[in-house]
């Protein structure tokens, strides 16, 4: 039953792609352009596998004639006698092989550089598009989830490798082949010519139904792809969660659901493209059928000889080939056209946050200013920041704190400028974050969050992920100042023990610490300290409290916590409500003005000495 409420959850892209199709087109073609023109860069290899397909149609072309000559001669050899007819029968044989062993080794060089040309295009496109990935601003990845753009750059992506190999490569050889077929046709009988080619209208108009429903159903493929990656990733990343509760059934029914949705869509695909090719091949045999009765019509009344039907029929057989190439070339363009479309979506996609043209690099060290500042995340009714207003000069610590929602994360976040403020501005030095280099301003900022991401590598490659060439002494400095060197010395392998996907081999609050060593290594100009000692015990935080006095004096600290013990020495403190500023001053002030700040201490001290349990965030909203 859970995994039938899950089942509402499977969509289509757009809601009805047959709407969506007949809106796209245009950049459907567009999608399809950009990917002719990046194979077009690639001029030796695209020049290359364009030659060998050319010379291997050219020999392909050339064996019908010879055949059609061979039998014509044979026949006029074997009514005067048949001296000779076994010589031009070794001929002709001999000129066959050589043809089809040439025609072999072009279409296998063909085959082989149009990989390498595709294959370079998607390694081309698939670094494009996990460079621009880390270039889009938060406020794209807080509405894209990774499950969709994990299917956009992988499945996608290969559709669009896909269509230069099994699409626009082929078409050369293609179009050559179908020209030099129907010039022979035409010049061998002009009347059978048009005879023949009858199925072209007709086969155009399966195509054209073909290529759209297989274009439908691509997007709806890609839909439910990104469905299955969401259910994999979700499964995955919470599998603790996942066997905490055994709902391994309930995870593989999701799973199951869009697998099956995916394997139907799929099936139609199949199903649409061999109805395609099928009614195709219809139209074929049928102008093949009329061929070969008119034709042999013509050989016993003399206007034909048999070399010359033979010959024409080869030609006639040649295209049936070419049918089944054209479905396939359709078919890679329609799934081209839907994930080319979904792909650069993506890559054209400008970054809200980006350089102003006449950006400079963050003054250091510099006064550290909000000035009236509101910020409301895109998608939301409210504001999560309304009029706020500070100054903190070098060397400073400013704590915050509020209840959860209240905008403490919003205010780190907008420092680093994740997000740009909805009104108001915030200056360093006296320049506006808007106008300083982003490479510069982050630079000079390091964020250390609540939840503490480790990347699966070992305790030395995630200490020093901010400045990989950090000498072994730096991160035993700031593990020292994390306090977590002491742990590291108890392990195996000290700084090369690996840490696990998310860190999962560590406690939360080793975690934190080893979060904090990352943020402490790169020096920053700013340490901005989002709740990051939740998970660490008190006695733990109150060394961590003092080894980052002394370590990091000249610098600006801002500490956003639950724990008012976390910002008692802070040179001031802000006290949030609902996106605004409901008290300031240092602890001593705020302690005695019998205020949000001043219940929260007493409620907190009231905790430490056992008489009340409450978690710390609860005491905030009960005392506010």
């Amino acid at each position: 039953m859970r995994a039938g409420r899950f089942a509402q959850q499977i969509h289509v892209p757009g809601g009805a792609p047959e709407r969506a199709l007949a809106g796209d087109s245009a950049k459907g073609f567009a999608a399809i352009l950009r990917i002719i023109r990046l194979a077009a860069d690639k001029r030796l290899g695209l020049a290359l596998a364009i030659g060998c397909a050319i010379g291997s149609a050219l020999a392909n072309i050339a064996l019908p004639n010879l055949y059609g000559r061979a039998i014509d001669e044979v026949q006029e050899l074997v009514a005067t006698g048949g001296e000779g007819a076994v010589r031009i029968l070794a001929l002709t044989g001999a000129l066959a092989v050589l043809a089809a062993l040439l025609r072999g080794s072009l279409s296998m060089g063909a085959s082989y550089m149009a990989e390498r040309v595709s294959q370079s295009v998607a390694s081309d496109l698939r670094l494009a598009f996990f460079d621009h990935l880390q270039r889009l601003s938060f406020t794209f990845h807080d509405r894209m989830h990774s499950g969709d753009l994990i299917s956009r750059g992988m499945s996608d992506l290969e559709a669009a490798r896909a269509y230069v190999q099994g699409g626009l490569l082929p078409l050369f050889s293609l179009v050559l082949l179908l020209a030099f077929t129907t010039v022979m046709m035409v010049s061998a009988n002009p009347f059978l010519a048009l005879v023949g080619l009858a199925f072209v209208p007709p086969s155009i108009g399966a195509m054209v139904w073909m290529s759209r429903q297989t274009r439908i159903s691509a997007l709806r493929q890609q839909g439910y792809m990104s469905d299955l990656s969401l259910a994999m990733e979700d499964s995955l990343q919470g599998t603790r969660v996942v066997r905490a509760f055994w709902a391994g059934d309930f995870e593989l029914g999701k799973f199951d659901i869009a697998a099956d949705k995916l394997l139907d869509e799929g099936q139609q695909g199949v199903m649409h493209r061999t109805r395609g090719i099928s009614r195709m091949m219809t139209f074929y045999y049928a102008s093949m059928g009329l061929v070969l009765w008119l034709g042999g019509q013509r050989v016993l009344a003399g206007s034909m000889t048999i070399g010359g039907l033979t010959a024409f029929i080869a030609y006639m057989m040649m295209l049936q080939g070419q049918i089944r190439q054209i479905g396939m070339i359709f078919g890679h363009t329609a799934r081209a056209m839907s994930s080319g479309e979904r792909l650069f979506e993506v890559l054209d996609r400008e970054s809200d946050i980006k350089d102003a043209p006449s950006a400079v690099q963050a003054p250091s060290p510099a006064v550290l200013r909000f000035e009236d500042v509101s910020f409301q995340y895109p998608g939301t009714s409210a504001p999560a920041l309304a009029g706020i207003s500070f100054e903190l000069q070098p060397g400073e610590i400013l704590g915050v704190i509020g209840a959860p929602g209240s905008g403490k994360s919003t205010i780190l976040q907008l420092i680093p400028r994740f997000y740009d403020v909805t009104s108001g501005r915030i200056t360093l030095g006296g320049v506006d974050l808007r106008d300083i280099r982003l490479t510069s301003l982050r630079g000079s900022v390091s964020l250390v969050p609540q939840d503490a991401f480790l990347f699966d590598g070992s305790i030395g490659d995630n200490l020093a992920y901010a400045d990989p060439w950090s000498d072994e002494q730096r991160l035993v400095e700031a593990a020292t100042i994390a306090q977590i060197q002491d742990h590291i010395e108890t392990l195996p392998e000290h700084y090369e023990t690996r840490v696990g996907e998310r860190g999962v081999s560590l406690s939360g609050g080793q975690r934190q610490r080893l979060s904090i060593g990352r943020g402490l290594v790169p020096d920053p100009q700013f340490l901005l300290l989002d709740d990051s000692t939740a998970a660490i015990d008190m006695n733990t935080e109150a060394r961590l409290r003092e080894a980052l006095k002394e370590a990091t004096r000249g610098k600006t600290i801002i500490i956003a916590a639950h724990r008012v013990a976390s910002l008692m020495h802070a040179n001031q403190i802000i006290v949030l409500a609902n996106g605004r500023i409901v008290e300031r001053g240092t602890h001593a002030e705020l302690a005695a003005a019998n205020g949000t700040y001043a219940a929260l201490f007493r409620l907190q001290e009231r905790q430490s000495a056992g008489l009340v349990a409450p978690h710390p965030a609860e005491g905030l909203e009960m005392a506010s």
